[in-house]
Formats: structure tokens, sequence, C-alpha cells
């Protein structure tokens, strides 16, 4: 009776959890939530974007390199002996006809300036590619860390309902001793008290759950955020290494951001290259061939023409020479950038890598912890069933062991998470 009575009681407690679950429960990896999320993110779709616009950009550069075609049409009339005396120095006479043709233009040489500006789009393009990696990066560790935070919020709701269970039943025992005089009423108030806090974690950590959830389900990348998850669990990783060294130089040889930003410096410097050859002549050859149908007496009916063009630029209000230290100036701020982010990864690794000393160091701290508690807790029922403590003594080291089992939990998937975390900053996630 005393069994069927806790079960009924603590049935409707537990039963919204269950049906939550029973809504939309989806079956998810930590493989399988990093692969859907780098399809599906848009964080990641953007930075494809970007990446396929800046491929673009060296088409567009490198078509220098090809003859430009136009096709024309012209048509003029005017009154005989017609002269334009103002507006411009050019040809005056004017000549009615209707003519159509096509006039074509080729870049001969421009002395490096358009492969100094392709190589600097090849560079900013190979950039943006580095950039989809990085986004892959940030996107993973969201995941892995969403998804052990939800791991942890199962643990400790699971680690709830036990509480419940058994906080339960010992106000089902010290009420039925209380009933017969072998037990105090403020032993029951102190037990019944007890299971209230029990109450109390077990609602917080159902909106942990779900909460965990939702977390998720926006690093996946879904508008959806209601969907319930069964999560497999990971094994525990090894220990990490003793050498920091070699992991700040795996970070600064294998981080995408780092090679995107030594790419952005290195395009950089080809504009720089590409301004300075600003002053260089331009030589171009360039033709015209068409017919004249309609036309005055003195044109013949078919017209061509072939010619060569030097572009040599004097004087332009030190334009040019602003834009070449403008160039300049933008590629010494690249360099810098370059350096302060390799001291950031540096920094960062270095912080990371402590931080899963230190979790993977709590691992045997709270599993000692919780072997401690779960013998106190034990030692502690058996004086109180013997009348030798109070329920005070009871009580407090069931909360102890609670404690104990939240933050052994907390611990291991912690620590899984720091390791993402330390895997992410030495560029291995992606």
């Amino acid at each position: 009776m005393k069994r069927l009575s806790t079960i009924c009681f603590v049935a409707p407690l537990l039963l919204p959890a269950h049906s939550v679950r029973a809504q939309s429960v989806e079956r998810l990896s930590l493989k399988e939530a990093e692969e859907r999320a780098v399809q599906n993110h848009p964080e990641v779709r953007a930075g494809q974007y970007a990446a396929l616009a800046a491929g673009e950009t060296v088409r567009e550069v490198k078509s220098a390199y090809f003859p430009a075609v136009f096709a024309n049409f012209t048509g003029a009339q005017a009154p005989q002996d017609t002269r334009i005396a103002a507006g411009g120095l050019n040809n005056p006479t004017i000549l009615g006809r209707f003519a159509y043709g096509f006039a074509a233009s080729q870049t001969l040489t421009d002395f490096g300036r358009t492969s100094a500006l392709g190589a600097s789009a090849t560079f900013r393009a190979d950039s943006q590619q580095q950039d989809v990696t990085a986004r892959r990066a940030d996107v993973m560790l969201q995941v892995d860390r969403a998804y052990f935070d939800a791991l942890r919020a199962q643990a400790v709701l699971r680690v709830a309902e036990q509480t419940v269970s058994a906080r339960q039943l010992v106000v089902d025992q010290v009420a039925a001793l209380a009933s017969t005089g072998l037990k105090s009423s403020l032993d029951l108030s102190f037990a019944r008290v007890n299971l209230s806090e029990a109450q109390l974690l077990l609602v917080e950590a159902k909106n942990d759950e779900q909460a965990s959830y939702a977390k998720l389900s926006a690093a996946l990348g879904a508008s959806q955020t209601a969907t319930t998850y069964e999560l497999a669990d990971q094994p525990l990783p090894e220990a990490p290494t003793r050498d920091s060294a070699a992991l700040v130089a795996s970070a600064l040889r294998d981080r995408p951001d780092v090679a995107r930003e030594r790419l952005a410096e290195e395009s950089a410097a080809k504009f720089a290259q590409a301004e300075r050859a600003l002053w260089f002549p331009t030589i171009s050859l360039i033709g015209a061939a068409g017919l004249t149908p309609f036309h005055q007496v003195g044109l013949t009916n078919q017209y061509s023409a072939i010619g060569v063009n030097l572009s040599l630029p004097i004087t332009n209000g030190n334009l040019y020479s602003a834009r070449r230290a403008e160039a300049d100036f933008r590629t010494s701020a690249e360099q810098q950038n370059l350096r302060d982010l390799e001291n950031r990864v540096a920094r960062d690794v270095q912080l990371a890598w402590l931080d899963a000393q230190t979790a993977y160091q709590r691992l045997d701290l709270t599993n000692e912890l919780l072997a401690q508690a779960t013998d106190a807790l034990d030692l502690a029922q058996q004086r109180y069933n013997l009348g030798l403590s109070s329920i005070v003594e009871l009580t407090q080291a069931q909360l102890n062991q609670t404690r104990a089992q939240i933050e052994q939990a907390t611990a291991r998937y912690e620590y899984q998470a720091r390791i993402a975390g330390l895997r992410y900053q030495i560029g291995a996630l992606k």
C-alpha cells in the first residue's frame, strides 16, 4: 500500500514530462546533428553564397584579358553645309547617313595592373572559402555545446525524478511511523519540506530540458523549437594533452579564421600592387567595321579601321597617389589584424586547454563526491531507522547526495563540451 501511494503521488508529477516527450520525439546522434546543422544552418549558407559571389569577382577582373565587341546602329541627318561651332573639340562636319557595324577593343597590356587585380580577387575568393569553413566550425561548436547541454539537462531531470521518488518514500515511511507514535510530527514536517524541495527541483529540471531542446533546434538551423530529442550519449574523450605549445602551433596552422586573415592580407598586398600600376600606360588595339547603305555622296558603302591606342596618365589631382597610399595603409592594417588574431588564438587555445584540464580533474572528484555522499546517506538512513539521529541528519544527507548526482552529471557533459571547445580552438572542428 505504501508503494502504491507513492506511485499515485509521483505519477502526476512525472506525467507532463513523459507526455511532452511523446509529442514529437526525434532520435539524434552528435554526428547527425553536426551534419544537419552544416547543411541547413543559414549562417553556413550565407557564407557559401558570399564565397560564390567572390568567385564571380575573379571572373569580372579577368574579363579585361578578353576582347570587347559592340554592335552599333547610327543615323544622322542635318541641313546641307551644317557645321557644329561650339560644344567641344570634335569633328564639326555632320554627314547624313544610316549605318550599322561592329566595334571591338582588346587590351594589349597594362603592365601588370590587371594581373595584380586578378591575384587580389583570387586571394579574396579563397579567403571567403576559408570563411565558409570558419562558419562551419562555429556552427558545429554551437551544436556540440547545445547537444551536451541537452544531455546534461536530461541527466539532471532523471536525478530530480529519482529524488522525488526517494523522498516520497521517506515521507510515506515517516508518516506511517508517526501514526503509531514512533516518530514525531516534526519529523514528518521535515520530510515533507524535503519532498517539496525535490518537487521544485523537478519543475526546474523539466523547464531546463525543454529550454535545452529549443537551443539545440536553433543550433541545428531549424525554425521549429518544440521538438523533443532522444539523444545518444557520447563516450568520454581521452585526457587532454599536456603540451599546450603543440596545440597553439596546430591552431595557427589549421584554424580557418587564421587562414582567412592571411589570405585577406595577401589580397590587400596584391591590390596595393595594382594601385601602384595605375601610373603605368595602357596599350589597346581597337577596330571598327560596318555598312552605310544610306549616305551622302562621297561616302563608301563599307567602312573599316584598326588602330592602336596608348593611354598614359599625366596628372589627376593626386588621385592615383592617394589611392596607392590608401591601399598601402590598408595592407599594413591587415598585417596588424593578422598579428592580433594570432595573439588572440594563442590566448584562446591556452584558456581552452586549461578549462579542459580542470573539467577532466572534476570527473574523478565528482565521482568520489557522489560515492561519499551515497555512503553518508546509507549511514544516515540506518541511524535514523535505529533512532540514533534526527530527521535533519537524514534530510541533509539526501540533499548532499542530490547535489553530488547533479555535479557528477554536470561534470561529465561539461568536460565533453570543453573538449569540443578545445577542438574548435585548435582548428580540428570543421
